[in-house]
């Protein structure tokens, strides 16, 4: 026993050095060992809540490399958003290999597996054949070395019947240089005096240039010694100074310069008349708006009011106002002004009359030339290209001239002389033709408008006599000869320039004077008249009583088709409100019905030829321009599955069915709205 017990006291005395197990017998041998914490100094010292605390960790597949906060304009809600996440590509590709494999089921697979398999037999066959023919030609030599008599004698290690290996001609590559183009550098300053200089140099060209063909012309219309002639034009230019600041560039200058800030300046109410859309329209069956645009005015023409609207039939963007007074008692100077929709702050062009403009036109085939009738009787001509303020043409009382206000001037196709011509009407009971000949405006009169006995049982009436009062008029666009007539009185006369004594026909249906009348662009039987009786009626002229009648309520000023739909028309009455029809969609009611001014009297409207537009003219001086909703302007076209109008569709056709179904369904009774 005594040998175990010394054993168990040395085995007590190394643990004592290893700090496991106190030496004292009393403690405990299975007592579990001192464990002793040792930190680093420049460890975080950290309570045990925190370092019992997991942290753990999520391993994500996102490129940390790619952004997560990228911002983009947004056109539609006109401001910068965040791109949703996961827009980005966030894999990364390591390796990426192109392969061939197959499946080894497939038919394929199967295909190339007997291939290589074949493959592989047919080179045993023929490894096993070239061993037997070594084979043989051993035995021929008979295991002496020396080949058999009887053989051709070959030696064996003769291979030039075996295919000879030749070498491989290298590819090679041919590249020619050449010499790179020379670079110079060019550096210069711009000054004011520079500019100064340069444009003094080229008006000093100009007047050199003018010169030359001044002493041309002096050469080739010499008449002799004494001979006196005129100085051109271009002599009396020359020998007066040019202001640059006033001249005709600088004044083209500014006004483009003006079009850029204006259209700066109202840049919402472009994008509104270019991209808008009532989106209300599509949850409001048969009804429609009007989006106020511009309004057009200056400080001239606050006190005169609308008498004329017309837009140029080649530039869609332009038209023309003019200004005066519908009462008796406040007559003065009028004014013509040309507004385009590109400057919608000044008006283009400016031109003063010395009675107010009742009415004016464009032609349709020289938009340039604008006829213009005058309180007074006077029409004139007017070039709007000249800068001049004065007409090109005039009526004087030499010869010719109206002794009431004209109402109204058309023009008309050319005659056979090829001379331009338009009629004019006038209170004075006369329809004028006006013929411009190279030195004057000669009158041919077309008509005098005598008064009708409406009361034809009354015997004293019959011995009435005069002229009736021409209001307005209109020709017809398919039959040129034929025009209607609205007077004083409430009548509506058909007349024809082949019968000028006596009237085809007399429409019975206003009571007060007749403000307007239209012959509708898409059906040659149908005309719409308006009065100050509150009443618009539409008409065909092969009857005498109108088939359609609308009570607005207050007195109208004017009425116009629209020229996109043979059903559409719109009329202004004197309480400041548009009333907007499609007989196509309601035949008693207007699809809108919209107050533009307050305190004033529309006077005129007129629609746009390209946009979906109209202006409407005021008292007060001042002209509204208003956008359609898509409910007021409708076309009824025939479209395929993706709403596109077909192709080869006849417009005109259609818009004429259209008013012919509507003249079917009017029975012989005038229908009222």
């Amino acid at each position: 026993m005594a040998p175990s017990r010394k054993k168990t006291t040395k085995e007590r005395a190394s643990r004592q050095i290893r700090h496991e197990v106190p030496v004292d017998d009393e403690v405990d041998m299975y007592q579990e060992p001192v464990k002793r914490v040792v930190r680093p100094d420049n460890q975080l010292e950290l309570t045990d809540a925190e370092l019992k605390e997991e942290k753990t960790r999520v391993l994500t597949a996102d490129d940390p490399n790619i952004p997560k906060n990228i911002s983009k304009y947004n056109f539609k809600d006109r401001c910068y958003k965040r791109d949703p996440p996961g827009q980005s590509e966030h894999m990364a590709i390591q390796f990426s290999m192109e392969g061939c494999s197959l499946h080894h089921e497939s038919a394929e697979f199967k295909a190339q597996d007997e291939y290589r398999q074949k493959k592989a037999e047919e080179e045993a066959e023929a490894r096993k054949a070239m061993e037997q023919e070594a084979q043989q030609e051993g035995e021929n030599y008979g295991g002496s070395g020396e080949p058999d008599t009887e053989e051709s004698g070959k030696n064996q290690f003769n291979y030039s019947d075996r295919a000879a290996q030749t070498f491989n001609n290298p590819l090679r590559e041919r590249g020619v240089t050449t010499e790179p183009p020379p670079v110079v550098d060019f550096g210069a300053t711009l000054t004011q005096w520079e500019i100064y200089d340069f444009y003094m140099a080229d008006y000093a060209a100009q007047i050199m240039k003018a010169k030359l063909h001044e002493d041309a012309d002096k050469k080739k219309t010499s008449g002799g010694y004494g001979s006196y002639e005129e100085p051109s034009p271009a002599a009396a230019a020359v020998g007066k100074e040019e202001d640059t600041v006033h001249s005709a560039k600088m004044e083209n200058a500014l006004k483009i310069l003006e079009r850029l800030v204006n259209q700066n300046a109202e840049d919402e109410i472009f994008n509104d008349f270019k991209y808008w859309e009532d989106a209300s329209d599509q949850f409001r069956e048969g009804e429609g708006s009007l989006l106020p645009l511009w309004r057009f005015s200056t400080d001239r023409t606050k006190r005169k009011q609308v008498t004329a609207l017309c837009w140029n039939p080649q530039y869609p963007d332009l038209f023309a106002v003019g200004y005066g007074s519908y009462d008796f008692m406040r007559q003065g100077s009028g004014m013509i002004c040309c507004f385009s929709l590109k400057n919608t702050s000044f008006p283009e062009y400016i031109f003063s009359t010395e009675s107010g403009v009742m009415c004016l036109d464009f032609h349709p085939q020289h938009p340039s030339l604008l006829a213009v009738g005058c309180y007074d009787g006077t029409v004139m001509v007017y070039d709007v290209r000249n800068k001049g303020m004065r007409p090109i043409y005039s009526s004087s009382i030499k010869t010719g001239k109206h002794t009431d206000p004209v109402w109204q001037v058309f023009w008309q196709a050319e005659d056979l002389a090829k001379e331009l011509n338009f009629f004019s009407i006038s209170s004075d009971g006369r329809v004028a033709n006006w013929i411009m000949s190279k030195n004057e405006l000669k009158m041919e009169p077309v008509m005098h408008l005598k008064l009708v006995n409406t009361v034809k049982d009354d015997p004293e009436e019959t011995s009435l006599s005069g002229l009736a009062g021409g209001c307005c008029f209109d020709f017809n666009k398919t039959q040129e000869h034929l025009f209607v007539v609205g007077t004083e009185e409430g009548n509506i006369h058909k007349c024809s320039k082949a019968y000028s004594g006596q009237y085809l026909e007399t429409y019975e249906g206003h009571h007060m004077a007749v403000y307007s009348v239209k012959w509708n662009p898409f059906h040659e039987r149908v005309f719409i008249t308006c009065s100050a009786d509150w009443t618009v009626k539409i008409w065909d002229h092969n009857l005498n009583y109108p088939i359609m009648s609308f009570d607005l309520g207050n007195a109208v000023g004017d009425v116009c088709w629209s020229p996109y739909s043979s059903t559409i028309f719109a009329a202004v009455t004197s309480d400041g409100k548009v009333h907007v029809f499609d007989l196509a969609e309601n035949k008693h009611e207007p699809l809108c019905e919209q107050k533009v001014v307050k305190r004033a009297k529309l006077t005129h409207v007129c629609f746009n030829e390209r946009d979906f537009m109209v202006i409407v003219g005021d008292d007060r001086g001042g002209v509204n321009s208003l956008k359609l909703s898509p409910n007021l302007r409708k076309l009824h076209l025939p479209v395929n599955e993706e709403g596109v109008v077909e192709a080869g569709v006849d417009t005109f056709a259609i818009q004429k069915a259209k008013m012919d179904k509507l003249l079917q369904a009017s029975d012989a009774k005038p229908s009222s709205g």
